[in-house]
Formats: structure tokens, C-alpha cells, sequence
């Protein structure tokens, strides 16, 4: 089999096809045994479709073991394997991922980590997913990542290195100063946006898995040149990641439609940027600061918006939009994008709270451009809450 290429089949019987010890790193999306037909349409109208209905999880695991079994053949003996799942089967794939590569070949249990808005009166929200990642043996490719501190931590984290006692055993700190501090490694808990129906890469694929989750895989796991395979390639993120990363990949799918579709996707490669991975996620909590006053009037704090900072619910009317002036925002331009909230939103009022400072504006026939917004301060916030 070629490198940079997708294939139509069964990825068991196209495993054979490839020669022992030479991928080096495989990862798959399999089915996670949700005992569903998942199917999505596209702008375009076709549906795209799989199977995911088994008679029994003893089926399904005789299913992944056997495919797993040729992924260890194929694998380098420096290779390492990710396995994607979830809640459904994470327990039973664990176990068959020691007996198949070795309890000691173990490396991280990664959890995927987003945030979903949907509604679920079983249970919790499913808001992971897990990835299990192991070795072929004890000499693997690993490229250590690390991040910012945070803003909690000690001073002397940032200047000194740790060193252990040697009379107690006990770590402290050195007394000399590092001269360059990397940051903290990677941890096993990956905050990575589920993509939203309107990402640029989204194509409705059912199971579509976000291009930089797959980067994040790769950059830790392999170097320019070695060959990524995808034994259950979908729609093809593992390959445009791949090929953006300027590794060699190989997908394998059984679907037309997905290898249709992935190969339409290598060579058109389109990536969503994360704004939330960029910027850190920090900045969406800058709205903390006004927290206490959305509390005081019983408003919901909005995060991802620009044009308001708070819902509130009043009886009579509904959902209120709330806006909290900042020192540096102009009042007209806060009304007239608050304007455009409420009516995009189907709303009927909205609230821009100033500081109290600035109440003579309050008198001023140049700040009640719209009829659908009150203004009010900081002081008599919640007198005009009672008015509605």
C-alpha cells in the first residue's frame, strides 16, 4: 500500500496488505458501540451514514481485537498506538488494549474535554471522551509539549528549580535561579472545542473529530516523515492533519462516501483556529469582574459574547439582555450593538447598567436612541429590574 493515499475496505483485510514494522503511529476513531445508526447530512443534501449496532459487547470486542492484533504487527517497534472512545466500551477496550500490547506498554489515558450545550435527564452531560494511548515497547517518540503557568503559581516555581534533599528526601527549592523555565508539560486533560456548526472544517460527518485535536496527537507522538495510519479514517481529519504536519499518513474506510469525502478534504485542507486554545482560556472568564453585579439582579453571566453580559428572566417579559459598561466603552456604541442582540434574539428589552459616576448621562436626551433599552446604574440597578 501507498503512503499519502485513502483506501476503500475493510481496514481488516487492508491491514494485511501492509508490511510488518513499518507505521509509526496509528490512531483510531472505530465505532464507539452506541447501539445507533449515526447519520448527518451536508449543505449539499447527502447523508452521510455508519453502523454502530452490535449484538452484543462481546461482538464488538471481537471485532476491535482483531483489528488490533494486525495494528501491532504493522506498528514499528518505536511506534505507539491512540484508540478513541468513550463511556459506552472504554472499560472493555482497556482491558483488551493490555492484553493485546502489554499492561506495562501503557502510557496516558487522555480525556478529551469540551463544552456542550444539549440536554440529558438521565444523567450528566457527556462533556469527554477518552483516548487511550500505548507502545509497542519501551522505546517510543515523544515529544514533550509544555504550556503557560498559571496564574496561581508560587513565584519561586518560576525562578528556581526543584532539587531533593538529600538528608530528608524531600524536594525543595534550589537556591540558584534557572536560566530558562519551559513551562508546565502537557497533562493528560485536553480542553480542545468541540466543533461547532459552524467551524469552516465541519463537513457533517457523523463523529467528526476537530483537525487540532488530531495536531495535538501527532505533534507529541511523531516527527516530519513518519508514516500515520487511520484505520478508521471517516471524513479524514487524521490525514489532513497529518498532511498539514508534513508527516506521511495511509487512511482506510469502508464507506464510499467517507473516502470520497476524506480525499476531497486533502486536497482542499481547511482548518478551524480555536480562539479558546489562541487565547487561552482566560479570556473568556475576563467577564468575572462583573459577576457580582449580574448576581445582585439575578442575571446569568454570558461568557461568548461582546454585545451582552447577562440573560435575565422577568416574568412579564421573558429573557432581558444585560450590558455592563466598561470604562473604555462608548455608551452609543454599546446601545446600538445591545440593539442588535435583542433583535436578533427575538427579545423584547434590554439593560445597559453604567457606573454610577456617570448618572447625568442618565438625563441626557442623547443616550435613549432605542425604545427597547433601559438605562440605569450600578446603585438603582435592581429598582429597575422591579419596573419590568
Amino acid at each position: 500500500m501507498k503512503v499519502n493515499n485513502v483506501y476503500l475496505g475493510d481496514c481488516l483485510e487492508l491491514l494485511k496488505k501492509i508490511p510488518s514494522n513499518y507505521i509509526d503511529i496509528i490512531y483510531l476513531d472505530p465505532p464507539f458501540f452506541t447501539q445507533k445508526e449515526h447519520q448527518l447530512k451536508n449543505k449539499e443534501g447527502l447523508v452521510y451514514r455508519f453502523n454502530d449496532i452490535w449484538h452484543s459487547i462481546d461482538e464488538y470486542i471481537q471485532f476491535l481485537e482483531k483489528r488490533l492484533i494486525e495494528c501491532k504487527r504493522v506498528l514499528k517497534e518505536t511506534g505507539t498506538i491512540f484508540i478513541h472512545c468513550d463511556k459506552q466500551a472504554c472499560h472493555y477496550i482497556r482491558i483488551l488494549l493490555d492484553n493485546i500490547f502489554g499492561y506495562n506498554n501503557f502510557i496516558n489515558e487522555i480525556i478529551w474535554s469540551y463544552k456542550r450545550w444539549s440536554n440529558n435527564r438521565n444523567g450528566l452531560l457527556n462533556t469527554h471522551q477518552n483516548i487511550f494511548w500505548y507502545s509497542k515497547s519501551k522505546v517510543y517518540t515523544f515529544n514533550p509539549i509544555y504550556q503557560e503557568y498559571s496564574t496561581t503559581t508560587n513565584i519561586d516555581q518560576l525562578l528556581f528549580n526543584r532539587e531533593r534533599n538529600s538528608i530528608n528526601n524531600k524536594t525543595q527549592y534550589s537556591e540558584k535561579s534557572s536560566q530558562e523555565k519551559k513551562g508546565v508539560l502537557l497533562g493528560d486533560v485536553w480542553e480542545i472545542p468541540f466543533l461547532n456548526p459552524r467551524a469552516k472544517e465541519r463537513v457533517n460527518y457523523p463523529t467528526q473529530k476537530p483537525i487540532i485535536l488530531l495536531e495535538q496527537i501527532i505533534n507529541i507522538s511523531s516527527n516530519q516523515g513518519d508514516i500515520i495510519l487511520d484505520p478508521f479514517c471517516g471524513s479524514g481529519s487524521t490525514l489532513v492533519a497529518s498532511k498539514l504536519l508534513q508527516r506521511n499518513y495511509i487512511g482506510i474506510d469502508i464507506s464510499s462516501d467517507a473516502v470520497k469525502l476524506a480525499k476531497h478534504r486533502l486536497d482542499n485542507p481547511v482548518k478551524t483556529e480555536s480562539n479558546l486554545l489562541k487565547n487561552g482560556k482566560e479570556s473568556y472568564i475576563t467577564k468575572e469582574n462583573i459577576k457580582n453585579i449580574l448576581d445582585k439582579i439575578g442575571a446569568k453571566i454570558v461568557y461568548r459574547s461582546s454585545k451582552v453580559d447577562g440573560i435575565l428572566t422577568v416574568n412579564s417579559y421573558g429573557l432581558i439582555a444585560v450590558k455592563i459598561q466598561q470604562a473604555e466603552e462608548d455608551l452609543l456604541e454599546l446601545q446600538r450593538n445591545l440593539s442588535i442582540f435583542i433583535n436578533s434574539k427575538s427579545l423584547k428589552f434590554g439593560i445597559i447598567i453604567i457606573n454610577d459616576k456617570n448618572e447625568y448621562l442618565l438625563n441626557s436626551r442623547s443616550f435613549t436612541l432605542y425604545e427597547n433599552i433601559k438605562m440605569c446604574t450600578f446603585s438603582n440597578a435592581e429598582n429597575i429590574i422591579r419596573d419590568f
